[in-house]
């Protein structure tokens, strides 16, 4: 192997620990990117760090407090471009520069349009060498809500369902519990912690008053043991005439519920705000809530990921939409008759050439059931008869 061949692997092994680093802070770090940076002098780590929560300093800044003197002369590996602009941590350019660090390589520049390759423009004036494009695939897998945020104002949103393996997610009159296993209903709490936001559908609230809540201490998380409480996110019910109950489980936990509706009815609003949950007045199509339009003010909001938690209706109107990302499903290992109830309501679909292509991501086993993640590839080709903002 060539000099410029082992050069290369280096440049991947730290690159691929400084990945593993920003992991750590999977569940931490919202509305934030994950992040994390190795220095390396001479071949040795002599610093590294990764983004903990929103406001506390960046991964750089952590490294070089390890590295002291010892970052003079470093190469700095860091998973996203480093920020140049003055946010509630002051930029981490500026940190590199003073620590006089010779090289830093980016897996990929930041999306974010106050950075986009600022930072490494600010880096290289001041004799910095500057390299991307190490592992940005892996790099990229680790903020694809925070990507998807700054490059086309949506959150990425993670469609999670549970199926027996004839495909019902519920029996014809609604009961569900449960469906699929323990291990795969721990794994969607692990899902959960890991969301900006969880998304439903008012008949789903009305059908089963679900809290949907993390109900895991820090200790079930990797890298939560020293960070205090697990972070509950926003919970977001679909809801166009205001119909959720005051005495609704979800408003009784801790963390926060908004209400998204389209009717203009004062009292109804009022109530359910003395009951504790905050109302979103959203664009209206066909006289229900807009979900792109819902989506984008999720996004205004700092939110990078949503698990979308509904029943066929809302899941399939946010399908006909385009706007689920991806699809978490558990199947089950049982059979639960042509009477249950189905994944995704798709009027739209009356041909064979109407179906909805999927790409499969993965398919593993949890526990007894199957776990398959996928891919939408488009949309169904026709809209007649769907309303992409249905509630459930």
């Amino acid at each position: 192997m060539s000099e410029r061949e082992l050069d290369v692997e280096q440049d991947r092994a730290f690159m691929a620990r400084a990945i593993r680093l920003a992991e750590c802070g999977h569940y931490t770090t919202d509305p934030n990117p994950r992040v994390g940076c190795v220095l390396v002098r001479e071949g040795v780590v002599v610093g590294e760090g990764w983004h903990r929560r929103a406001g506390e300093p960046h991964a750089e800044r952590h490294a070089l407090a390890e590295a002291g003197e010892r970052a003079h002369g470093a190469t700095a590996y860091v998973t996203l471009e480093p920020c140049c602009h003055q946010g509630r941590t002051p930029p981490c350019t500026d940190a590199l520069i003073e620590a006089r660090v010779a090289r830093v390589l980016c897996a990929m520049s930041d999306p974010n349009p106050l950075v986009a390759g600022k930072g490494l423009e600010a880096l290289e004036r001041a004799g910095v060498a500057c390299e991307t494009g190490v592992l940005e695939a892996e790099a990229r897998a680790l903020n694809p809500g925070f990507i998807k945020r700054m490059e086309e104002s949506l959150p990425y949103v993670r469609c999670k369902l549970a199926a027996s393996l004839d495909g019902r997610t519920a029996m014809a009159d609604g009961e569900s519990k449960w469906i699929s296993s323990e291990p795969s209903r721990l794994e969607v709490q692990r899902l959960r912690a890991g969301s900006s936001a969880i998304l439903t559908g008012i008949g789903t609230v009305l059908a089963d008053d679900p809290g949907l809540n993390v109900r895991l201490a820090p200790s079930d998380l990797p890298g939560m043991d020293a960070l205090g409480p697990v972070r509950q996110p926003l919970r977001v019910v679909v809801d166009s005439h205001w119909r959720l109950p005051r005495e609704a489980r979800m408003l009784r936990l801790p963390g926060e519920t908004l209400v998204a509706g389209v009717v203009d009815a004062p009292q109804r609003i009022a109530a359910l705000e003395s009951a504790g949950a905050r109302v979103h007045l959203c664009p209206q199509w066909k006289g229900r809530v807009d979900l792109a339009a819902l989506m984008g003010e999720l996004a205004r909001r700092g939110i990078n990921e949503v698990l979308l938690e509904a029943g066929a209706t809302l899941s399939g109107a946010m399908l006909a939409a385009g706007l689920i990302d991806e699809i978490v499903l558990y199947l089950a290992p049982h059979l639960m008759g042509d009477g249950g109830r189905g994944l995704f309501h798709l009027p739209a679909v009356t041909k064979m050439a109407d179906r909805q292509s999927l790409e499969l991501l993965d398919v593993c086993r949890i526990g007894p059931d199957l776990r398959i993640r996928a891919r939408p590839l488009g949309v169904p080709r026709s809209d007649e008869g769907a309303d992409p903002s249905a509630d459930p």
